[in-house]
């Protein structure tokens, strides 16, 4: 399969993994905070990894030392702006209870949704711009994406779930935001793809890492905390690192 096409596919499966929250919410209800804790700290864990050992990399090696890592200061602070502009939380949305207001409850849920709907857009572009690059990087990016997604679509089904009791509309609203991935990876291409050059490549690469690790520091270990007990979320997070740090060598062979 040639990237394109293959980028296309990863990054929708990347962001629609939202519903595999929503399914959490309609038939588990509660998947716990212990659950909660490690996926996030997994994903942030495999997110660093990805960022300082594949993606950093190629991007000095292309570019040199200086501008490889100033593109990759530009991803984290391309990132902080969006987050400052149009925040977004799920922390403790998962214990929602169904007593609490339809109204409140049902404007919650979608304000989530669009939040986490904004924040999938660079999240496409990186996994279809990796791809590009290394179809192996790429389901590696798509994974930890896809891992970190499952407590978004919980977060956006959970209150719009408990307002109106309806399942479609749960799910409808936690497939939405997640569809907004794909949405970016269409940006990516139309943009990057008449100027793709390894040059170009390798600066984007870089700030992928950098919007990354973003993520991985501001908002899935945070959370991580907010949900586990001690130290689980770090575990989570060494765990992700040992996982995909073994799944790099392995393909590497």
């Amino acid at each position: 399969m040639s990237a394109v096409p293959l980028a296309f596919i990863l990054t929708a499966a990347a962001g629609l993994s939202t519903t595999v929250g929503t399914l959490l919410v309609l038939v588990v209800r509660n998947p716990g905070r212990r659950f909660m804790a490690i996926c996030l700290g997994f994903a942030a864990g495999v997110m660093v990894l990805v960022s300082f050992v594949e993606l950093l990399p190629r991007s000095t090696a292309a570019l040199g030392f200086g501008w490889g890592c100033l593109t990759f200061l530009a991803g984290l602070l391309g990132m902080f702006a969006l987050d400052a502009a149009i925040p977004h939380s799920y922390e403790g949305v998962a214990d929602t209870r169904a007593d609490d207001r339809p109204t409140d409850l049902r404007r919650l849920g979608l304000l989530v949704a669009v939040g986490i709907g904004v924040h999938n857009l660079p999240e496409g572009m990186a996994t279809f711009a990796s791809t590009l690059a290394d179809a192996r990087l790429g389901a590696a990016i798509a994974v930890a994406i896809a891992i970190h997604n499952v407590p978004e679509g919980l977060a956006v089904a959970a209150p719009v779930y408990a307002a109106t009791g309806s399942r479609n509309k749960a799910l409808l609203w936690s497939f939405l935001s997640g569809v907004a991935e794909p949405l970016g990876a269409a940006i990516a291409a139309l943009f990057l793809l008449p100027f793709l050059r390894e040059s170009v490549l390798a600066a984007v690469l870089a700030a992928v890492g950098g919007l990354m690790v973003f993520i991985a520091l501001d908002e899935l270990l945070p959370a991580a905390r907010q949900y586990g007990e001690e130290h689980l979320s770090i575990l989570g997070a060494i765990a992700g690192m040992a996982v995909m740090a073994a799944s790099l060598w392995l393909f590497s062979r």
